[in-house]
């Protein structure tokens, strides 16, 4: 058995064979990756609803008032996690991580986190880094969408 793996290894002298190696557990890696996400992404919908089932059956009245905030929280972690499955499966299509998905990821999680944002609890500087976020990866976003389009 030891004879086979080291065979196994002698042959990644080869760059070819070591390329190929090393594309087959990126591959590997991405399709575990992608069946945790998928994991998480039904959980993550499943704790949706368990909540919204909660606070309707709990606090119907007041639903809309109290937890707007946390159901809207909620289903922007299902929408990132959404994302970043599409960010794994499109590398695994085109084996290129693709900028403009990851951007669009980072907008909703920034955006996810203004929208659930306590101002009582934050200060002016969180408020100017997050909008300094927002800027800086909207400006990112337009440079690789121009470019893109450039290309097609």
């Amino acid at each position: 058995m030891l004879k086979k793996i080291f065979r196994q290894i002698s042959k990644l002298g080869n760059e070819e064979n070591f390329l190929h190696f090393t594309e087959s557990v990126e591959v590997i890696i991405s399709k575990i990756l992608s069946l945790a996400m998928i994991l998480v992404i039904i959980v993550s919908v499943c704790d949706l609803l368990v909540f919204l089932t909660k606070e309707l059956l709990n606090y119907p009245q007041t639903l809309l008032r109290d937890t707007l905030f946390a159901i809207f929280g909620l289903f922007l972690n299902v929408l990132i996690a959404l994302e970043i499955l599409e960010n794994i499966t499109a590398y695994l299509k085109k084996h290129v991580i693709q900028v403009e998905l990851v951007i669009v990821t980072s907008l909703i999680a920034v955006s996810r986190k203004i929208i659930i944002l306590d101002l009582e609890k934050k200060t002016a500087a969180d408020l100017i880094g997050l909008a300094i976020a927002i800027f800086a990866l909207s400006i990112s976003y337009l440079i690789v969408r121009y470019t893109n389009k450039e290309k097609d």
